[in-house]
Order: C-alpha cells, then structure tokens, then sequence
C-alpha cells in the first residue's frame, strides 16, 4: 500500500505480467526479422545490341528468404504428429498384451501439447514429442524448400535471358551456387522455426501450466497475415498515388 493507493495486483504478479509483456514483445520481433530476412543475390545482364537498339547491361537482385516454407513445415508436422496418438489409441484395446501396452505408450508419448493428463515423470514422455517434432519441422522445412525454390529453373532462365551471378558461370554452376546458398539458408531458418514452434512448450513448463494459448507459431502466423495486408496497402496506395498523377 502507497498511502491511499492499492495495487490491484501482488509485486510477484505484477514482476511475472510484465516478464511476459517483454518476452512477447522480443518474441514478436525476432519473428518479424526471421519472417523478413533474406539473402540478396545480385544479377547482371550482358548488353545485347539488336538493330539500333541496346538491351541489358543493367542490374537487379535476386530475394532468396530464410524461411521460404513459412509455416507449412510446422501445419505439416502437427499432421503428422497426430496419427501415432490416434494409432495408439485404437492399439488399446487390443486383446494382446503387448500389442496394448505399446498403444498406450504410442498415446502417451505423442500426447498434444495440453493434455495435461498423459504426462509422467518418465522423460521418454516429456522429451519424445518434442524431439519428433523437432525433426519433423526440420526435414519438411528442407522438403518444401525444395519444391517451392527451383534452383535448375531459375539458373536456366537467368541463362536465357542473359543475365548471371558475379564470379558464377551461367549454367550448372548456377545451379550448384544457388543450392548451396538456399541449403545454408535453410539450416538457420529450419533451427529457428523449430525452436519457434517449440517455444510454447519450453514457457510451459517453466510457469507449469499447459493454459497458452499462443506461442511462435501463432505469432508468425498473425506478423505474416499482418505484413503481406501492409505491403497490399502500400501497393494500393502507390497506385492510386500513380493513378492521380498521370
């Protein structure tokens, strides 16, 4: 008490508030710099001359994102997640002993963040589910990387159209120097997402409660939604801006 003035709320509840509220803040803007950085690779055109006129000759880049799959390594984990629970649930009720144990192990070790009831103080419990979905994000984050970004396309289009990378030969080894930058890339950007994901489970089990309701990958979700509606807005408005000029 401060003469007349009452805290609503305890010094150690008023501490942990704001612990959260900067946590939140860092959080949300590690994930805007991981949503947004990216590798800039430089492009140049050969000056072609066709008639009396000149093309090329000129310069551009090519945005290569650290995490190109965005949140679809970790839709495609959950996915996968749920079905060794769903699995184990119907091995259950097997009449075999073993057959049943190994259900229930199944249940136990892939329960979904939250069901509060299934944990043990075993630490194939605790750990299991994390580390599987640990790896999950990371091999389906290289896989849609993969199917997203065609390194033999683009190295053969730049070909076409005469364009290259500085001290790269046009061709295969464009190819080879693209994979090789996207994997580099992708060896962040699939770490980070991983932790990103499971940031919700480590803050769990510091405050013991199985209660959060949104973690990094709701974040990454909502600063996505929320950066491709502001560059949509700032697109807009440099037309209509274009629009009354001309």
């Amino acid at each position: 008490m401060f003469g007349w003035f009452t805290l609503p709320i305890s010094g150690k509840g008023l501490a942990i508030t704001s612990a959260i509220i900067a946590a939140t803040t860092v959080v949300t803007y590690l994930v805007v710099k991981l949503n947004e950085a990216q590798r800039i690779i430089k492009v140049s055109y050969a000056k072609r001359v066709q008639g009396n006129r000149a093309y090329g000759g000129v310069g551009t880049i090519l945005p290569v994102k650290l995490i190109t799959a965005g949140v679809i390594p970790i839709i495609f984990a959950v996915a996968f997640l749920s079905v060794p629970q769903f699995v184990g649930k119907i091995m259950e009720n097997n009449a075999t002993p073993w057959i049943a144990e190994l259900g229930k192990n199944l249940t136990v070790w892939f329960a979904q963040p939250g069901q509060s009831q299934t944990v043990t103080t075993d630490p194939i419990n605790t750990y299991v589910y994390p580390l599987v979905y640990f790896l999950l994000i990371f091999a389906f984050t290289y896989f849609y990387t993969s199917v997203v970004f065609n390194a033999k396309e683009i190295s053969e289009n730049l070909q076409k159209q005469g364009g290259f990378i500085e001290k790269v030969r046009p061709g295969p080894q464009t190819e080879v120097y693209l994979k090789k930058i996207v994997s580099r890339l992708n060896l962040f950007g699939a770490f980070s997402l991983g932790l990103l994901a499971l940031l919700p489970l480590f803050v769990e089990r510091i405050l013991g409660t199985s209660q959060l309701t949104i973690g990094g990958t709701g974040l990454l979700i909502v600063v996505s939604v929320a950066l491709e509606t502001l560059r949509q807005l700032e697109s807009r408005a440099l037309m209509v801006t274009y629009d009354q000029d001309y």
